[in-house]
C-alpha cells in the first residue's frame, strides 16, 4: 500500500515548492519507524541560507527540515520501545510522512506538553552547546547576540545556570520578546552604545560570557569588546559570509594581559547523537533535559512562536521571513 506524502522542496535559489510523491507504507526495514509529522519548525537562519544556494552541504533540488512532532506509524520489528501511536519529539524534514533510523534522536512526548511547544526542543539543545561549552557560573554576566530563537534560549539557559543575561539584537521585537523570556538587560545595539550599557550594567567589569548566535562575523568580532578580563567568547551562530577588516584589535583582545579573553567553538555536533558510557554530555541527553525544562514550564516557549502555517504556502512563508525578519520567530508548519 502506498501513501500520499507532501514535502516542502528547495527547488532552486529563493523558490519552495510543496510537491507530492508516493511512499511505501510496508514494514520499514530493519532499526527504522515510519513518522507521521504534526508539526515541523523552520530554522529560519539554517534554511534561509540553503534556500539562498550558500550552504556547499544542501544539493537542490533538496527537502529542507530540522525538527518535527510525529506520530509513529510502522515500526520495524526489531524496534522495541516505540509503537505506532506513539507520540514523538524527532529530528526530521518537511514532509507529511518520512522513514527514519531509529538510532537518531527519538523521545516519547509526556503527556502535558502542548505538542506545538516539542519542535522548539532541537533549538535550545543546538544553544544549550553554547552553556555547555562556557564556563559560566551562578552569580556571572552573560551577554547574547542574536535573539531569533537560538539566540534567545542561550539567553533563558543561561540565566537557569544562574547568571544575570543581557540580550543583544537590532529588532526591537525580538528584544520585547527575550525581556518576556527573563533578559536582566535588552539592548539595540543599531542605536545604543552597548559598550557603554554593558560597563553600566556589570560596573565596569563587562561580560564574563559572550554568545555570539548571529553567525555575523563582524558583530562577533565587536562583542569581543564586551569581554571582561579573562572572560570567553563563545561561537554559536555558524559564521556565514566574507568579512573584511584588521583583525589585530581582536587578536590582541585574545593575547594580550589584562583581556586574555577565551576564544570557544559550539556547534551543535561538537557532541556525539546518542549517550554512551565514555561521554557525559550528547545530544539525546540534552533532548531530553529541554524537554523537561518546557514540561516544568522552566523554559519559555509560547513567546517565541510567531505563527502556525500550511506546507502549501511554503513560498510566501519562507520569502516573508527573509523580508520581514521584525514578524517572524518561530514558524510551525502544521502538516494534516
Amino acid at each position: 500500500m502506498m501513501l500520499e506524502n507532501k514535502k516542502i522542496v528547495f527547488e532552486k535559489p529563493w523558490e519552495a515548492r510543496l510537491k507530492s510523491e508516493p511512499l511505501d507504507d510496508g514494514s520499514p526495514v530493519p532499526g527504522h519507524v515510519i513518522v507521521k509529522k504534526r508539526y515541523s519548525l523552520i530554522s529560519a537562519g539554517t534554511e534561509l541560507a540553503c534556500l539562498s544556494g550558500g550552504e556547499s552541504w544542501f544539493r537542490m533540488p533538496g527537502v529542507p527540515g530540522y525538527c518535527c512532532v510525529a506520530e509513529i506509524v510502522k515500526a520495524a520489528p526489531d524496534v522495541k520501545d516505540f509503537a505506532p501511536g506513539d507520540t514523538v519529539f524527532c529530528y526530521g524534514n518537511h514532509s507529511l510522512y518520512e522513514v527514519l533510523p531509529r538510532e537518531g534522536i527519538f523521545l516519547h512526548v509526556p503527556p502535558g506538553i502542548d505538542p506545538k511547544w516539542v519542535p522548539f526542543v532541537r533549538m535550545a539543545s543546538i544553544a544549550a552547546t553554547a552553556i555547555r561549552a562556557s564556563d559560566i557560573e551562578w552569580g556571572d554576566t552573560a551577554a547574547v547576540t542574536g535573539q531569533g530563537l537560538v539566540g534567545n534560549m542561550a539567553m533563558q539557559l543561561a540565566k537557569l545556570q544562574g547568571a544575570a543575561v543581557i540580550a543583544v539584537d537590532v529588532i526591537d521585537s525580538r528584544l520585547a520578546i527575550s525581556r518576556t523570556c527573563g533578559a536582566d538587560l535588552v539592548i539595540n545595539s543599531a542605536r545604543e552604545d552597548a559598550a557603554g550599557e554593558i560597563r553600566r550594567f556589570t560596573d565596569g567589569a563587562m561580560v564574563s560570557t559572550m554568545i555570539d548566535a548571529t553567525g555575523v562575523p563582524a558583530v562577533a568580532a565587536r562583542a569581543a569588546e564586551w569581554v571582561g578580563q579573562n572572560g570567553e567568547l563563545v561561537f554559536l551562530g555558524s559564521p556565514r559570509g566574507t568579512y573584511v577588516a584588521d583583525f589585530t584589535p581582536f587578536f590582541n583582545r585574545v593575547h594580550l594581559a589584562p583581556f586574555n579573553v577565551i576564544l570557544k567553538g559550539a556547534h551543535e555536533w561538537r557532541y556525539p547523537v546518542n549517550r554512551t558510557p565514555f561521554v557525559k554530555h550528547s545530544l539525546e541527553r540534552n533532548s531530553r533535559l529541554i524537554m523537561d525544562l518546557i514540561f516544568r514550564k522552566k523554559l519559555s516557549v509560547e513567546p517565541l512562536l510567531s505563527e502556525i502555517v500550511s506546507p502549501s504556502d511554503c513560498f510566501d512563508v519562507y520569502n516573508n521571513i527573509r523580508n520581514y525578519k521584525d514578524r517572524y520567530m518561530g514558524v510551525l508548519f502544521e502538516w494534516k
